[in-house]
């Protein structure tokens, strides 16, 4: 005799999982990858307790956008792009290329007040 289950069917198909993961590969948050799987975050929570597995590829998936940036990036420069280098200088490299202003001194210590000398006579 064949094995009989009891209870609802799995909201949790191929499809369901499909869609879950090009959401996370594109950046989407729980609450928007459910969205877009048509599932509650319950039931999410819920699979990826029972499945570590997919937890850590959800958590893998999610940096995926920030691969594909760095990558963009790297692309850009090697090709001596003027105004991606400079950007990213300006970033990785501040004390040195930045153009913003510091409202502080160097390392968060507060900066030394300017005294200005009013010689009028």
């Amino acid at each position: 005799m064949g094995k009989t289950t009891v209870g609802r069917p799995t909201t949790m198909t191929k499809d369901t999982l499909a869609k879950l993961e090009y959401a996370f590969s594109i950046g989407c948050s729980d609450s928007e990858a459910c969205l877009h799987a048509n599932i509650n975050k319950s039931t999410l929570y819920r699979f990826q307790n029972e499945n570590p597995e997919f937890k850590d590829r959800k958590d893998l998936l999610k940096e995926k956008l920030v691969l594909v940036a760095r990558t963009n990036i790297a692309y850009k420069l090697n090709e001596k792009d003027t105004a991606t280098s400079i950007w990213y200088l300006e970033r990785k490299k501040k004390a040195e290329f930045s153009t913003r202003l510091e409202a502080t001194g160097a390392d968060g210590k507060d900066l030394l007040p300017t005294i200005i000398h009013d010689d009028i006579k």
